[in-house]
């Protein structure tokens, strides 16, 4: 009955049902395999050197799980304060102040106090047997069933006994878990397969915690787990390796790409030292966006390293190296992107199933160039110690989906958009060797039209095949042009559904706040052009002649609002009335090119300066905007920047598919490109020097050059 405190007011406590042991053990921990793999990890907080884990399935006997290790065990004190009280914060504790292990300076991985009911999970009758330094051996019977039929918790009561030491004799001290009557009581092959490889890997392969290994035995059913592939062997076949570490900004990084043999088709290295790390857009709830990795990106998650090893499933590849149905399936099984604390597996990053990074998904758009789950080995290594925004469900699988999770998910997708980049210099040379076309979002006719003519030339034929041909070649460019607008206009299309809506937020509160109405008069206009910029490049307008200075108006009004927001100086002979530079193009079609090449510009800005000042005049991002009489195969419309400048020839950037911005389809300028070559010019990439631009301008520079311009 609860305690009457006044005519009308009680107090009464909680009185938990002894089933809700049950529910801790038995639905918190989602698989058996996952309930080894936590008292295996509780083996690592009590300082143990190794733990074994024998599965006794064989036969008629009963079967058993027994659990043993070498920690530092308990005490009958420890058994009743600790082990016995469910969410007891011990570890916690130990975590939050730094207290680490005496024997291997470890800090506890456990926190919540509830892993150690994972053994519920495995079976109904339990024997834990255990022993501390100076202490007597301890020994705990529980039996599930009728622990749970109990009414209330503290009705459930346990059996507790201390003896001379049998288990742990000799000094030795550890606890030993003996779990019968199992649930479930199938364990097959391919289940019991699974679990040895849980087990083996909860320790890194790259960085192994000191003194700690987990090893499995199945007395008779030996060969289930012995034919069970090395993993140093597997990485062995993998064609690229990529190293890295983010310590508070500072981004190092190491990519190889090995010779693969019976290829005529060299290696290749790249290292980073100081490099900034470029991050591909986060998910909206995080509270940080921003275009490179810093102390702020990293804080609470603290220092991450790591490495990726990727492989190529092609069949010309991987007949090279041998044992290719291993391969396969081992990745089909294993792929993808593990995450360590200290050393020690997070569970369930990289299972099977588990596409945490949803590399699948971003795949589907560049398959060629995305990295799926199946070709990648990788482990993230954090510090526990620095990590400590990052919580681990209670279910144990995975971290808890905070702010601080959603920054180190848009830090490792940074991380492999960096091995990305330069895999893809090489995944082209080795279509190159292997005979494949190079990608393409339009195969030119130019070649085959001229051999067509040749051929028709040399039968003498020409004349009667002329109109046919023409018609094809004049249609088949008017399909390309039609393809480039709609390419360019759907590029462009985010860009204005994000500023009109950005714009339109600061006019209502503009408006709201009762401040500056010509000042939002002019941002109403600003949208209007906006609009009226976009409305102009869905037209497929026919070449006229137009003056270049009129190109760059419109550029300017299409972006004006994003060079202010950005916080971008514009500079260069934006107007120029007196510029008589003309040319005949589609307009629509190339301020499309133009207007790509300046989102590129203000990307790499703010990679170089990912902290612009609350003012455009004091920014440190600049952009020019001009024209050019300097170039000898024609006026050009040049764009220039102090970003980050180009890291690869004229010839990788204007692929198609090829880029190192996260998150970009590689079309900006491929599409820049076949805009200008359309309409009779070309894409160029003089230096400062030749098209006389200011000392500023030591990021990109590109010109759009018009041939045959009067």
């Amino acid at each position: 009955m609860p305690e009457q405190l006044t005519d009308r007011t009680y107090e009464a406590p909680f009185r938990p049902r002894a089933r809700m042991l049950r529910l801790l053990g038995d639905e918190l921990i989602g698989s058996p395999r996952l309930a080894v793999f936590e008292l295996v990890k509780n083996a690592y907080d009590a300082d143990a050197n190794a733990v074994s884990i024998r599965l006794e399935i064989a036969g008629e006997d009963e079967r058993v799980i027994t659990i043993t290790d070498d920690g530092e065990g308990m005490s009958l004190d420890t058994i009743a304060s600790v082990w016995l009280v469910p969410g007891h914060d011990h570890r916690r504790n130990q975590r939050r102040e730094g207290r680490r292990s005496p024997k291997h300076n470890r800090l506890p991985l456990g926190e919540k106090g509830v892993g150690r009911f994972a053994v519920h999970k495995l079976g109904d009758r339990i024997r834990l047997t255990t022993r501390a330094a100076g202490s007597e051996e301890c020994v705990v019977d529980i039996d599930w069933s009728e622990l749970t039929a109990e009414r209330f918790l503290d009705e459930a009561l346990v059996k507790v006994s201390t003896r001379s030491p049998e288990v742990f004799a000799d000094g030795r001290t550890g606890t030993r878990i003996e779990i019968r009557r199992l649930r479930p009581p199938d364990w097959t092959r391919g289940e019991v397969r699974r679990l040895c490889n849980q087990i083996t890997s909860i320790c890194s392969p790259f960085e192994e915690p000191g003194s700690f290994r987990a090893t499995m035995t199945v007395p008779g059913h030996e060969g289930w787990i012995e034919d069970l592939p090395d993993f140093n062997e597997i990485l062995d076949r993998a064609i690229w390796r990529f190293r890295f570490s983010l310590v508070e900004g500072r981004f190092d990084c190491k990519y190889t790409f090995r010779k693969i043999p019976g290829f005529n088709l060299e290696g290749r290295e790249v290292s980073k030292r100081g490099d900034v790390l470029k991050l591909p857009r986060i998910d909206g709830r995080a509270k940080t966006s921003r275009p490179i990795a810093d102390m702020l990106t990293s804080f609470g998650i603290g220092p991450i390293t790591g490495e990726f090893f990727v492989f190529d499933r092609a069949r010309e590849v991987l007949s090279r190296l041998g044992d290719t149905q291993l391969i396969t399936r081992y990745l089909d099984e294993h792929g993808g992107v593990r995450v360590y604390r200290d050393g020690i597996r997070i569970y369930n990053y990289g299972e099977r199933g588990d596409d945490w990074l949803g590399l699948d998904l971003r795949r589907v758009n560049i398959p060629t160039r995305r990295i799926s789950r199946n070709i990648v080995l990788g482990a993230v290594h954090l510090s526990l110690e620095s990590s400590l925004d990052l919580v681990e469900k209670t279910n144990r699988e995975g971290f808890v989906e905070n702010d601080a999770f959603l920054r180190l998910r848009q830090i490792v997708l940074g991380l492999l958009e960096a091995l990305e980049e330069e895999r893809q210099i090489d995944k082209e040379r080795l279509r190159k060797l292997a005979g494949k076309p190079s990608e393409s979002a339009f195969s030119g006719i130019d070649k085959p039209i001229a051999e067509l003519r040749n051929a028709l030339d040399g039968r003498g034929i020409r004349d009667q095949f002329e109109p046919y041909v023409a018609k094809i070649e004049s249609d088949y460019v008017g399909m390309q042009e039609t393809l480039l607008t709609a390419g360019m206009s759907g590029l462009n299309l985010a860009v204005v559904f994000h500023e009109v809506e950005r714009g339109v937020r600061v006019l209502h509160d503009v408006i709201v706040d009762g401040r500056d109405i010509e000042g939002a008069a002019e941002q109403a206009r600003q949208l209007m052009h906006v609009l009226e910029g976009f409305s102009t490049l869905l037209r497929r307008d026919p070449k006229r002649r137009h003056r270049l200075h009129r190109l760059l108006d419109a550029a300017k009004q299409f972006n004006v609002l994003r060079l202010r927001h950005h916080r971008v100086r514009l500079d260069g002979p934006v107007a120029q009335s007196a510029d008589d530079l003309e040319s005949r193009f589609s307009f629509g079609l190339v301020l499309g090119a133009l207007n790509n090449l300046i989102d590129n510009s203000l990307y790499w800005l703010s990679v170089r300066w990912p902290d612009p000042p609350n003012n455009t005049e004091s920014s440190e991002r600049r952009l020019y905007l001009g024209t050019s009489r300097d170039l000898a195969d024609g006026p050009a419309i040049v764009v220039a920047d102090n970003g980050a400048g180009f890291q690869d020839t004229p010839d990788h950037v204007t692929r198609p598919f090829f880029t190192r911005k996260p998150n970009g389809m590689g079309l900006g300028l491929y599409y820049a490109n076949m805009g200008i070559e359309l309409n009779g010019g070309q894409l160029a990439f003089p230096t400062r020097e030749e098209v006389g631009l200011p000392e500023w301008c030591d990021g990109a520079v590109v010109a759009m050059v018009f041939k045959g311009a009067e």
